[in-house]
């Protein structure tokens, strides 16, 4: 017993996480089955997502339908199952070489037991009167296996399917049950991977103790905490105090009520602790935020109940923003002047010979775990509302090991992983033209080329990249994602900018052009899915094609290798164990694909919270889609338009029989949002200017609602100079034609 004990890896130690100054008993075990409610949808919707998957059924005026899923595996041919699929031979026959008699297996209960010979002219006197010859006998006698090689074996033939239709008659499936059956795999493994973190976070909620009864009602008579030296000026504007920001990046500035948003995207779980002050729900908040971050991570998962927590206290979403900007603030800084050869030396030291990974410290945590970090403490972690919560002893026990050690703080944001980033920018450079990560705030610097290059005070609990897709100067690159609010660590990410610029010039080279003028109306008389699927375009708009078809093709596989490269560095956590969210259009939609297809390939789950994908030149095949939507944990919406006659021009040359999902809804996978951008994107190129809008009608958290406008107003602009081109080409035309009269 002892030595099955000793083979087992050792389990973290258990710490009691005393929330005794934030709920009662009563409430205690609301908040734990709420939370089992919670990680128990979640478990639902990855399921759903592999097994309610549908044929995509799409009318003819709204899409294109893919071709139906066939079946590409043998049956066994031995399998009574699939017997009546195989020619009518007899099902293994063995036939003597020598005697040409037949041998037939004899079954009991479905079982082979053994093979019986046929008894004619093998015994003197036997029926039809005919004598044995005794060497004949002898020779039948002989075993059927042996170094002679006497005996054939006839093994029934495959009758092949002439055509999909016949495979899957012959297999006797639906089509949605052959969808079901090809991500069978992927769900076994999403499953195991969630099952995981799931399990660590019952464990963590189990330890919740109450001592003393608890606090009942409100939890606003409590003393705040007693914060050290000079730092107490300080405290008032770092405090948990929830309060709502000022200017137009507040909750109302959509002017859209932030708890019925959250609501209509995140359904509440019904619970009593709803009723309870808003005092005790943020603290509530607060204390699982916490509790979650002593795991070692902030894994996507964690963010994701929290966020459906928030929905189902009825607390705004940007309180638990801020409390996440808070926190973050103060944990960078017990990194803060640390030599990343230090950390790393002080990981090597702490994970001795094994190698470390997150929760592993938690182990070395002893029963008492210390005092709050001077950084907190100043921060106000553990408290809201200008003081309202626990003792700096409980909140150092709730975060566990993340609150003074520097390896799973280091670990958090990114400090090191499995290459420095420095190494790892300078790689993926090699391949891919100037890529690097720019950042959207603070000090606008060249890139950042390692993590540990962002000041603390710019660090943040989760991740946002935008790809832009076309650029007409470099300034472009930030300047088109200034919309993207601070509550997260923002980049943009830069790749081929001379390639993006040469295919904007291309683009509007031929949107300006009279050519595209004069067959404008040609084009749109009928939908861009007939012209795709009849191979009917405008014939002079086929000889134009030239000036944009070899820019856009050697930029789409330019962006399938920085979608690897993006991949490459989140499975490697450049960016640390933070939740990442991707918003990209047309080339960055295109590389944010071929991202999430390269990690589900991968197996890399936990590391993509939300992606965004406008007019993305990609399928939208149903299969396709679950396998993004299984490495995807938050919200994956495909912005598409219908108009977009621009990208159904330049989607003839890939593979546009399975869908093009930047023209089209996505069909037939749960939990994939869709938004029809067709009343504003007549034009490819307009998506440079409506991302910001786009966010910002989809509910997207972290929005700058003034950079929406400006974005706005580029548009207008852009929309009145392509009016114009077009005025003095039919002016030209009409000059052209009164010189001819």
């Amino acid at each position: 017993m002892a030595r099955h004990n000793q083979s087992k890896s050792r389990q973290p130690r258990r710490t009691e996480l005393d929330l005794s100054a934030v709920i009662n008993v009563e409430q205690k075990f609301q908040l734990q089955r709420l939370i089992i409610a919670i990680l128990d949808d979640m478990q639902k919707q990855i399921r759903e997502v592999h097994e309610d998957l549908t044929p995509a059924q799409v009318a003819p005026d709204q899409g294109i339908n893919p071709p139906q899923a066939t079946c590409l595996t043998i049956p066994n041919p031995r399998s009574e199952k699939y017997r009546d699929m195989f020619a009518d031979t007899d099902q293994g026959k063995v036939t003597n070489l020598d005697t040409e008699e037949d041998f037939q297996p004899v079954s009991q209960a479905g079982k082979t037991t053994g093979l019986k010979v046929k008894k004619e002219n093998t015994k003197p006197g036997s029926q039809g009167g005919k004598a044995t010859d005794p060497k004949i006998k002898k020779e039948n006698a002989k075993p059927l296996s042996g170094a002679d090689n006497t005996t054939k074996i006839e093994k029934p033939v495959w009758k092949a399917p002439k055509s999909p239709e016949e495979a899957r008659a012959m297999y006797q499936k639906t089509d949605k049950q052959i969808l079901v059956n090809s991500v069978s795999e992927l769900k076994r493994d999403t499953l195991a991977h969630f099952s995981k973190w799931r399990q660590n976070v019952l464990r963590r909620v189990q330890d919740i103790i109450i001592k003393n009864g608890g606090t009942s009602g409100n939890v606003g008579g409590q003393e705040p905490q007693q914060v050290p030296g000079n730092a107490r000026r300080h405290v008032d504007a770092a405090r948990g105090r929830p309060t709502v920001p000022s200017g137009p990046t507040g909750p109302n500035a959509s002017g859209e009520n932030p708890i019925a948003v959250l609501a209509r995207l995140y359904p509440p779980v019904v619970t009593p602790l709803r009723e309870s002050p808003k005092e005790k729900r943020a603290l509530i908040l607060h204390s699982m935020l916490l509790i979650l971050l002593g795991l070692d991570q902030y894994a996507v998962y964690s963010r994701i109940l929290l966020v459906r927590l928030t929905s189902s206290l009825n607390v705004p979403v940007y309180v638990l923003q801020q409390d996440e900007v808070r926190v973050s603030q103060a944990l960078s800084k017990i990194i803060k002047g640390i030599p990343i050869e230090e950390i790393a030396q002080r990981r090597a030291e702490e994970a001795k010979s094994r190698r470390w990974r997150p929760g592993m410290a938690s182990a070395a945590v002893a029963d008492d775990p210390g005092t709050l970090s001077p950084h907190l403490i100043t921060a106000g972690v553990g408290t809201v509302f200008g003081g309202i919560g626990m003792n700096p002893v409980v909140t150092a026990s709730l975060l566990a090991s993340m609150n003074e050690s520097t390896v799973v703080v280091g670990t958090l944001f990114g400090l090191y992983g499995a290459r420095q980033g420095s190494k790892t920018m300078s790689m993926y450079g090699k391949d891919i033209q100037g890529f690097g990560m720019i950042p959207l705030h603070g000090p606008r610097e060249l890139e950042i080329s390692d993590p540990k290059d962002v000041l603390p005070e710019h660090r943040r609990m989760r991740v946002t990249i935008g790809m832009p897709g076309l650029m007409s100067s470099p300034d472009d690159l930030v300047e088109s994602w200034k919309f993207l609010g601070s509550h997260n660590e923002t980049y943009a990410m830069r790749w081929e900018e001379d390639g993006l610029i040469r295919m904007n010039t291309a683009l509007e080279l031929l949107v300006k052009s009279p050519t595209w003028n004069s067959v404008k109306k040609e084009i749109t008389s009928r939908t861009v899915y007939d012209r795709l699927t009849q191979v009917e375009w405008p014939i002079g708009l086929l000889k134009a094609s030239k000036i944009v078809e070899t820019p856009w093709c050697t930029a789409v596989i330019r962006a399938d290798k920085a979608g690897a490269a993006l991949a490459d560095m989140l499975i490697n956590k450049s960016f640390g164990e933070r939740p990442v969210s991707l918003i990209g259009y047309s080339l960055g939609a295109r590389i944010i694909y071929h991202c999430v297809m390269v990690l589900s390939e991968k197996r890399a789950f936990g590391l993509v919270e939300n992606v965004i994908m406008m007019g993305t030149p990609c399928p939208s095949e149903v299969r396709v889609w679950a396998a993004i939507r299984t490495v995807v944990g938050g919200r994956l919406i495909n912005v598409y338009s219908r108009e977009d006659y621009l990208l159904g021009f330049l989607s003839r040359n890939i593979c546009w029989h399975y869908g093009v999902a930047g023209l089209q809804k996505v069909e037939g996978v749960p939990h994939v949002e869709n938004f029809d951008a067709s009343e504003v994107v007549s034009n490819h190129l307009r998506y440079r200017y409506l991302v910001g809008s786009i966010l910002k009608k989809v509910g997207w958290e972290d929005i700058d609602y003034p950079q929406v406008t400006a974005e706005q107003q580029k548009l207008a602009a852009y929309i009145r100079e392509l009016e114009q081109e077009s005025e003095r080409g039919n002016s030209t035309k009409s000059c052209e034609g009164a010189q001819e009269d």
